[in-house]
């Protein structure tokens, strides 16, 4: 399923001397399978982007197509359409309400019309996905759980409807690094081994770097940077305009590189890095 944005631009409060552009002039495309990050400063229209996706926001001009159909086009529902594209939102344990975690799974199920037998399936399916065990969690209250959990519970909600598109805004922000690590994982499995199109929205250049093919670069409203990965992380000017950093495993190699050693300098991890280090220092015969 591929989202297309077509001369979008977003204003709030228009007419009103709070009147500000949120979203000015931006076309993109997110084809079928991709696992896209958007990325940019506080303030940058990466938020108010993502909830045109499914119809939350509607345009103050331009068009949203999802698979080819304008979603504010006559006769459109955007019911079907918040069920293909599922947004989970920065902090999403703010929004469990349910006594139990089956049911807050459960809820949007319930509210498509299925019968029970198709809600359990999904429920168990969807916890599944997310590494939560049906048996060990289902009756918990979803308030007992730790930050990562309720983060998992939150995207099974999401999952339990079937969405072909993940938006995830912020997915990690304020977990532990033990709960941050598992929901990173759990979101790079879903889109591996489930084929989700995944679009995350992040502050964090390392998690970026580490997860998604493509980087889309926000700056005041407007589209400043698309392209893969290694490539956008090399645009030091432009993420430097957007007030961003590169991953500093990134960082590193272009300082090894400016101080005239035959690196690579688009590497995006650890691994990546030692790899490369160990490739020049044997071919220079440093080391054997």
């Amino acid at each position: 399923m591929s989202i297309r944005v077509e001369n979008l631009s977003h204003t709030y409060n228009p007419g009103t001397p709070f009147e500000q552009c949120a979203i000015d002039n931006v076309t993109l495309e997110i084809k079928d399978g991709e696992f896209v990050a958007i990325v940019g400063e506080t303030g940058s229209g990466k938020s108010t982007l993502i909830q045109h996706f499914n119809g939350l926001l509607k345009p103050t001009e331009g068009r949203v197509l999802v698979d080819g159909v304008d979603i504010w086009g006559k006769g459109v529902h955007l019911k079907a359409i918040r069920q293909k594209v599922g947004l989970v939102f920065q902090y999403p344990e703010h929004q469990l309400f349910e006594e139990t975690v089956f049911k807050d799974i459960a809820f949007g199920p319930r509210n498509m019309g299925l019968d029970d037998d198709e809600v359990e399936k999904r429920v168990k399916q969807a916890m599944k996905m997310v590494g939560l065990d049906f048996k060990t969690v289902c009756d918990r209250s979803p308030f007992e759980l730790s930050g990562g959990e309720k983060r998992r519970v939150a995207m099974a909600g999401v999952i339990a409807m079937e969405p072909s598109v993940i938006v995830l805004d912020e997915p990690a922000s304020g977990l532990d690094p033990f709960g941050r690590d598992q929901v990173l994982t759990e979101i790079q499995q879903l889109h591996r081994e489930f084929g989700f199109t995944v679009i995350l929205v992040s502050h964090s250049m390392e998690d970026v770097a580490k997860l998604a093919r493509r980087v889309i670069v926000f700056h005041r409203g407007k589209l400043i940077a698309d392209g893969p990965t290694r490539d956008v992380f090399n645009m030091e000017d432009v993420l430097s305009r957007a007030g961003l950093e590169v991953p500093q495993i990134t960082r590193l190699m272009q300082e090894l590189g400016e101080r005239n050693m035959k690196v690579r300098t688009d590497i995006l991890s650890v691994e990546e890095a030692k790899h490369e280090i160990l490739r020049v220092l044997r071919s220079e015969g440093r080391v054997s």
